[in-house]
């Protein structure tokens, strides 16, 4: 089991020990496979985007070297086009469950790769990624949209999906500034990134039209503020707007209206949003709140049915445990963290007037 010793980082008042803190490390790495491999759970799928977000909270408590054999198996197993697959059974790769190819599940390795080379130094990991950063990031941007969004992504049979969400747009926004970052470390230019970086950013903060209507998810209404697109009064702006609607005090944050669910992921990322944005007070009380969701074996049940006094479903997922993780790095000044999350420190790619 980790040790507390190794995730004294990781303290915050009210939300986790050292010990706790261990304890959580210690259920991810359980979950993980001999291969590197991170599905949800053993049994359950991999997704290479939740994935990622576990191999960064092991960066964060210090397990650098399980961290990169996650890395790795993205690397062995990435497409010739460039892309993952989106599940794939209890992280077996030979066994794909589903073969659709989405955008912001392949742009999320630079984020996952710029975190662990700050967590590191190591510059020898960064040149074995390159490629498949690369490629990843090539594969993102031949379904960004005239208006600068993303589409969603392409079906097995190669089929783009043209249809944007604005979740995986924000997403993806964070990673290109990431791949760009990778790009700036290495001396290799990347110009025709740069400026889908500001076209895509416009599209977030001002078209809100070009994306699919998924404002029930409350995804959607953080997620543009966590990927960095957004900040200052609009941010705060946005936060306000729909606080009531999706936050119900002592419990966390609804998945999705008008559900009574409360889900762990969705708690953990909105602090971190919300550290982001200069608000560590609110962001700490939303970890404090999600407390209850926490099980005895260090881990976090997905969600919570508050109308029926119900913990549903019955799953506790190394994503969910890996979010928590990483927003208390964050309030805990991790700098890796800080810098990916931050985003004070990444590149802003083009103003899109620039070249039309």
């Amino acid at each position: 089991m980790t040790s507390p010793g190794r995730t004294e980082r990781l303290v915050l008042p009210g939300v986790l020990t050292a010990e706790q803190a261990a304890h959580t490390v210690a259920g991810i790495l359980a979950a993980q496979r001999t291969d590197g491999a991170i599905p949800w759970f053993r049994g359950h799928h991999l997704d290479p985007w939740d994935h990622t977000e576990a191999a960064m909270a092991l960066d964060a408590a210090g397990e650098h070297e399980r961290a990169e054999a996650a890395y790795d198996w993205l690397a062995r197993h990435q497409n010739p086009d460039g892309s993952w697959y989106a599940a794939y059974a209890d992280g077996d790769a030979g066994e794909p469950t589903d073969r659709g190819r989405e955008t912001n599940f392949c742009a999320y390795l630079a984020v996952g790769v710029w975190h662990h080379f700050l967590s590191t130094g190591d510059e020898t990991f960064l040149d074995r990624m390159w490629p498949a950063v690369q490629a990843a990031t090539e594969y993102v941007l031949e379904l960004q949209q005239p208006g600068g969004e993303i589409g969603w992504k392409r079906e097995d049979d190669g089929t783009p999906v043209n249809d944007a969400l604005l979740t995986g747009s924000s997403s993806i926004y964070q990673a290109l500034r990431c791949a760009l970052a990778l790009a700036e470390q290495r001396e290799e230019p990347q110009p025709d990134w740069e400026l889908a970086v500001g076209r895509l950013g416009h599209a977030i903060r001002s078209h809100p039209e070009r994306f699919l209507d998924k404002s029930r998810y409350s995804m959607d209404w953080y997620y543009p503020i966590l990927g960095g697109a957004v900040r200052g009064a609009q941010a705060r702006e946005r936060i306000d707007a729909d606080w009531e609607q999706f936050v119900v005090p002592g419990l966390g944050v609804r998945c999705v209206l008008p559900n009574p669910w409360v889900t762990g992921g969705e708690s953990a990322e909105l602090a971190l949003a919300l550290w982001a944005m200069g608000e560590s007070e609110r962001a700490v009380q939303i970890l404090k709140w999600m407390q209850h969701l926490r099980a005895e074996d260090g881990m976090y049940w997905t969600g919570y049915v508050f109308d029926d006094d119900a913990i549903w479903p019955q799953e506790r997922t190394s994503w969910t445990a890996g979010s928590l993780l990483l927003a208390v790095a964050a309030l805990g000044g991790d700098e890796a963290t800080t810098t990916v999350f931050g985003g004070e420190h990444l590149p802003t790619g083009l103003d899109p007037d620039c070249c039309r």
